[in-house]
């Protein structure tokens, strides 16, 4: 791409994140005659799938998992591995030739001072103007690791689970997961079949955890049909497949959940696929624990009073949008730090500022993307007829 990138006349949509949603905007703009450019601070696409723990794979199917304009090859399987998206995610991009910079960090988004556009300050001093931009720096940015007490005394290793590849370090070793998301249920598990000499599992709140398919028929597909249902709805139907289809764990220290499944959903907590948890639990190889409440020296102190001393703690305990100092004086972002507005529709003090991929739903994360990229593309192919009419 030339030097002059930033000061083209017709001013193009700026993507700012280079991981699914970003492509899958910027792929869909392009077939609609929109130019876009994807800004992406590391030296390549799809940088977050780049470092997931190895052993991760979708939990959505192949064919939900495809963003506009390209198929996963079937040969990646019913549930795509990690290395195998990130050879589609480059393969998507080279398909769909879309327009990215890497090595730009976008630091701070502001209205252009002749209020018809956007304004991106940018690494090495850019400044860049766009007449929109479209946010899709990933629901999981920046690693969130609990400010426990104690937590800089500890003599033990402690890491996030975004630091966290396979279990080889880890074999021969005591070692404490904290968070039982989908990251650390499996985390929990990798290590225990690599060899890890004990695996415990704290648990602040008891997850909903379904299988990934029943009788060949994906969770997935489930959560898509029942996304737009009443919440006690599917909190009763579920409820009766988990006592058909998930033994009672609590025995084990994994007590059923007592909020509805859906009713959990909308809060932002989305169940786990069972990966080997429940097999492995139920044979005594992961052990639930009571939450992590603070560390002594080389001790880790848990809700119930316990201490326990691993030799390693894992943090599975998320990540933070960190939308704050990119977009925090624009007033676009709710007390929790998340957009006040998601795909087609933008603030009414911001047009022309779009967010994608900024919400987890049960249908499926990727299959969301690719709907807002449809619905981004034809709110800002609007946009631009009107503008060129209107001049």
């Amino acid at each position: 791409m030339p030097d002059d990138f930033d000061r083209t006349e017709d001013r193009p949509v700026y993507v700012i994140g280079g991981g699914p949603g970003g492509l899958a905007v910027a792929a869909v703009l392009r077939e609609r005659g929109v130019r876009a450019v994807v800004l992406e601070k590391s030296d390549a696409v799809g940088a977050s799938w780049r470092g997931h723990y190895d052993r991760l794979r979708l939990h959505t199917t192949r064919r939900h998992s495809a963003l506009p304009g390209l198929k996963m090859p079937r040969s990646f399987g019913r549930w795509v591995a990690r290395a195998d998206v990130v050879r589609y995610l480059e393969k998507y991009a080279e398909y769909h030739r879309l327009e990215i910079v890497t090595g730009v960090e976008v630091t701070r988004v502001e209205r252009s001072p002749d209020g018809s556009g956007w304004l991106l300050h940018a690494t090495g001093g850019r400044e860049l103007t766009g007449r929109a931009v479209v946010v899709a720096t990933g629901y999981n940015h920046t690693p969130k690791v609990p400010s426990w007490p104690g937590r800089e005394t500890y003599d033990g290793e402690l890491l996030h689970a975004s630091e966290y590849r396979d279990a080889r370090p880890y074999a021969g070793k005591d070692v404490l997961v904290v968070g039982v998301g989908n990251t650390g249920a499996e985390i929990a598990v990798d290590l225990v079949e690599g060899g890890a000499a004990r695996v415990r599992l704290a648990v602040r709140t008891v997850p909903h955890i379904v299988r990934r398919s029943t009788a060949g028929w994906p969770a997935q597909s489930t959560g898509i049909l029942v996304r737009r249902l009443p919440a006690w709805l599917v909190d009763g139907a579920s409820w009766v497949l988990a006592r058909i289809a998930v033994p009672d764990l609590s025995s084990h220290g994994l007590p059923r959940p007592d909020t509805g499944l859906y009713t959990r959903v909308r809060q932002g907590a989305i169940p786990v696929q069972d990966v080997g948890l429940i097999d492995a639990v139920r044979e005594g190889r992961v052990e639930p624990v009571a939450a992590v409440e603070s560390f002594e020296q080389n001790k880790v102190v848990l809700a119930d009073g316990t201490r326990i001393t691993p030799e390693v703690v894992i943090a599975a305990t998320g990540y933070e949008r960190a939308l704050e100092p990119l977009l925090g004086p624009l007033n676009v972002l709710s007390p929790t730090g998340r957009p006040l507005t998601q795909g087609p529709h933008t603030p009414p003090h911001a047009p022309g500022l779009y967010f994608t991929g900024f919400t987890n739903p049960i249908s499926g994360m990727l299959r969301e993307l690719s709907i807002d990229a449809h619905r981004i593309a034809k709110a800002l192919s609007r946009q631009a007829v009107f503008q060129k009419y209107s001049r």
